[in-house]
């Protein structure tokens, strides 16, 4: 059956990830949805020194918000500071140096975070596709720790600040890879078989999207949605799916492309209306499985994911220093 997932995949990319794709959907959106003034608003972007996230802090910036933006590396995330408040002349941007595979670090950075700001939106952007299995220093396997268990813990940890606001709303970025996958609890950290990086990652995202609709249902008074940038060309993609850029290079979507939607769910007044928990693609709710591909998984599954990540989550918070 994960030919037939791969191929539909792979179709349905070509006609509407691609820079095309954005090109066609973008003609019925409503350019006023993102002409908004956000002011007082403030805004935390996870991996936000590059690519998609730098995109849209840059974008919330020009909108008057406050942006915190949280890189792991300090050099470059100065640099895309100091590029975002000349670019848009908003000095209410903030550095966080966090390390999003490192669970007690998140767990830290969150509890100091929440005594020391307001907080209305949080976008969950960073994320990594690691080919080779690695293992952080904690043990866990680096793509699980960075992509599913970091935004686990940054969602959860910092719950009790977003419901403390006005429109509060999380934002994760996820891909349309997931679609490829079905929720697996059995091997969470990839130590089974031979490992395939690319394959480890839609699970991964497979992961955001159930987490996802699993918030929705416990933090009634929080928007959560979960989205696909589509095919954009960014520095992860060049360097984690060097093929893949090779012979995609020429139709891939800008990193302004692949925010437009993260954007409209942080700032607009239309996404608000919509369902919490929905997957979004180029401002629109879309399927989560594909037609006969077979991806669904019954309820127990689902809940399980939640129970063994809040296991791991408090584990590492009890540890953390601080």
């Amino acid at each position: 059956m994960s030919w037939y997932r791969n191929t539909v995949w792979f179709v349905k990319g070509l006609r509407e990830y691609t820079r095309g794709g954005y090109e066609s959907a973008s003609k019925h959106f409503n350019p006023a949805d993102v002409e908004v003034d956000v002011a007082g608003r403030s805004f935390l972007v996870t991996g936000a020194n590059s690519g998609i996230g730098k995109a849209t802090a840059k974008e919330i910036a020009r909108r008057g918000g406050t942006v915190h933006l949280v890189c792991r590396n300090k050099e470059r995330a100065e640099v895309a500071k100091e590029e975002i408040v000349t670019e848009t002349g908003n000095q209410n941007i903030f550095l966080h140096i966090v390390d999003l595979s490192n669970p007690k670090e998140i767990w830290k950075f969150a509890e100091k975070f929440r005594n020391e700001h307001k907080l209305n939106v949080l976008i969950n952007n960073a994320g990594c596709m690691v080919n080779n299995r690695e293992l952080t220093e904690d043990g866990l396997e680096k793509n699980f720790a960075t992509n599913t268990l970091g935004t686990y813990i940054m969602t959860t940890a910092l719950v009790p600040l977003l419901e403390k606001a006005a429109d509060a709303r999380v934002i994760t970025v996820s891909s349309g890879g997931m679609l490829v996958q079905k929720l697996d609890i059995s091997d969470l950290q990839s130590g089974n078989g031979p490992f395939d990086g690319t394959m480890v990652y839609a699970q991964n995202k497979r992961q955001q999207v159930v987490m996802t609709e699993q918030w929705a249902k416990a933090h009634r008074n929080i928007h959560f949605s979960v989205m696909h940038p589509g095919w954009a060309d960014t520095p992860a993609v060049r360097s984690s799916m060097p093929d893949f850029y090779a012979r995609m290079k020429n139709s891939l979507r800008t990193e302004a492309q692949g925010a437009d939607t993260v954007l409209w769910l942080a700032v607009s007044a239309e996404a608000a209306k919509l369902p919490s928990g929905l997957f979004f693609q180029d401002r629109q709710p879309v399927a989560t499985h594909l037609p006969l591909a077979y991806t669904h998984s019954p309820p127990e599954d689902e809940e399980k994911l939640m129970e063994v990540l809040e296991e791991f989550s408090q584990k590492f918070k009890s540890i953390s220093p601080g």
